[in-house]
């Protein structure tokens, strides 16, 4: 393995929410009289943190949007994990795999801590990871795309960047990976391969995931 730690996103790569979260927010901007559809915030929102909604409504139309927003938004977001949340088929394996082979990972998420820790605990992923490799754009000062999260999570975990691999699946997750210096596979399930030609590999499958990072690099 050419890779001292695997660091892996959290949605759409451990679980299966982007579907979920990106149709309540499409529902909800659109409640409060920010016409979105669920491929304007899949295209403008997947991958980001919250603030990137706030910046991005605030542009395009000059208002901000309520004070309850973040609340609001992620109270109806967990309510439908619980009930619909599921892992991203093959990926328990792929952690089992790792472990197997003592290759280090984390999670280094856009997402709230709180968010992550739901989405693990629902999907059973929790046993996975300890709240040690848990790290979130709360942490840090600025959200993907900027590397900030990803340096942060290496500098914790103890890994020099140039031999980090981040598992991403969104265009502004590719982004930060490469500002970090660190190579990035791409999983494609739900974004266009060519939107993610930026990554140093791509994959529609989470099972190829282990012999790709095993061979490393592939331009």
């Amino acid at each position: 393995m050419p890779y001292d730690l695997i660091i892996f996103d959290n949605d759409g790569v451990l679980v299966d929410s982007e579907p979920i979260s990106n149709a309540i927010l499409a529902e909800y901007l659109t409640e409060l009289g920010h016409p979105t559809t669920y491929e304007d915030s899949v295209r403008d929102y997947m991958g980001s943190a919250v603030h990137r909604i706030h910046d991005m409504v605030r542009e395009s139309s000059g208002q901000s949007l309520p004070a309850e927003f973040d609340r609001t938004f992620h109270a109806r977001v967990f309510d439908a994990f619980r009930h619909e949340l599921r892992a991203v088929p093959g990926v328990a394996e792929v952690l089992r795999k790792l472990t197997a082979d003592g290759v280090p990972y984390c999670v280094a998420s856009s997402g709230s801590h709180e968010r992550i820790r739901v989405a693990l605990e629902t999907t059973g992923l929790s046993e996975h990871f300890d709240e040690a490799s848990i790290f979130s754009s709360q942490d840090v000062g600025r959200g993907k795309p900027a590397p900030d999260l990803f340096l942060h999570a290496a500098e914790k975990m103890g890994v020099p960047s140039a031999r980090c691999a981040v598992v991403e699946d969104s265009v502004l997750g590719v982004r930060a990976a490469v500002a970090a210096g660190m190579d990035v596979y791409a999983f494609t399930a739900m974004t266009p391969p060519e939107a993610l030609a930026a990554a140093d590999a791509r994959f529609a499958l989470m099972g190829d995931l282990p012999d790709l990072l095993a061979h490393g690099r592939i331009r």
